[in-house]
């Protein structure tokens, strides 16, 4: 599992949307779309448009595959801190009910609005 504890960051590069998709398509549900694929150190994340979905691969050949669904409906808070000129990267922080603080780090200059406005959709229902 990804360590999704408490305070844990998880450092986000932009991933293959293709390869992204293949990889969680079966645990996709009716009307569920991929919004956008990130990679990380030992896996995948892939935001929906209803949860994040983390694939940590282990072993050596990476076949055996953990995932782990974060729905948006139990995030009770979230915060974003935006790109600036001299720091490219942006922070998303998710309290999610029962498991704590969960914060990604996205690399680079990357437009997470999509994500940020699903979000903010499920968290005002």
């Amino acid at each position: 599992m990804i360590n999704l504890q408490n305070g844990s960051v998880i450092k986000l590069l932009q991933g293959d949307p293709a390869y992204g998709t293949k990889m969680v398509e079966s645990l996709l549900i009716q009307n569920e779309k991929v919004i956008n694929v990130y990679t990380i150190e030992v896996g995948t994340v892939v935001f929906t448009n209803m949860r994040i979905i983390a694939v940590n691969l282990q072993g050596l050949s990476g076949k055996k595959r953990d995932f782990s669904s974060l729905p948006y409906c139990k995030i009770q808070v979230f915060s974003v801190e935006t790109a600036r000129a001299f720091d490219l990267d942006c922070e998303l922080e998710l309290w999610f009910s029962d498991l704590g603080k969960v914060k990604f780090k996205f690399s680079g200059n990357m437009d997470i609005r999509a994500i940020v406005q699903t979000i903010s959709y499920f968290t005002m229902k």
